[in-house]
């Protein structure tokens, strides 16, 4: 597999920071070779965010993102620093109530319920991990048994089952999807 490249794109305090951590752990457990990097402004919510992952099987030359495979984008002011790295074909994964007029050419776009989603479960807090459980849905990259179990170490125990819940919803959202992506 060539490298894979996905970045999580948000604003500060939308837990974009943690999923990546969590998809980087569970394909590590895979045997998958993981470079991960970050970059959010000072304040702590309600500025640009983003985590991005290098994935691949060989060792990882360079750490940092230089074609986008998979954005997930969770609020609209990361798709400006997305957008220019996107690789031709390239798969948008983007959250409907906090982002608009993302371009179709020449990518997928799955424009999907994540916030609603999370608020109709009464915390708009597990968005990013439905995003996660979206993302397995619709890329055979990660096992989800594997990046359910890494869910299970990674979040605060009082918080597992409302994250578990968040993570199978998000699934469901994309699951047997005809846009699958294959990873490399």
């Amino acid at each position: 597999m060539d490298n894979f490249e996905i970045r999580f794109g948000g604003t500060g305090g939308q837990g974009l920071q943690l999923s990546a951590k969590l998809l980087a752990d569970a394909l590590s457990i895979q045997g998958l070779n993981v470079a991960r990097s970050q970059s959010y402004e000072p304040t702590s919510r309600g500025g640009i965010s983003r985590a991005d992952l290098v994935v691949s099987e060989d060792n990882i030359d360079f750490p940092l993102l230089s074609e986008l495979d998979l954005l997930i984008l969770l609020d609209q002011p990361a798709l400006g620093i997305s957008l220019p790295l996107m690789k031709k074909g390239g798969v948008v994964l983007a959250d409907d109530r906090r982002t608009q007029d993302i371009p179709t050419k020449d990518l997928k776009v799955h424009v999907l319920p994540l916030s609603e989603m999370a608020l109709a479960m009464g915390n708009e807090r597990v968005t990013n991990i439905i995003a996660l459980g979206a993302f397995a849905g619709i890329n055979d990259l990660c096992d989800y048994d594997i990046l359910e179990q890494t869910i299970s170490k990674g979040v605060p125990p009082r918080f597992l089952e409302l994250n578990l819940s968040a993570f199978a919803k998000g699934y469901e959202l994309t699951a047997g999807s005809a846009a699958k992506v294959a990873a490399g």
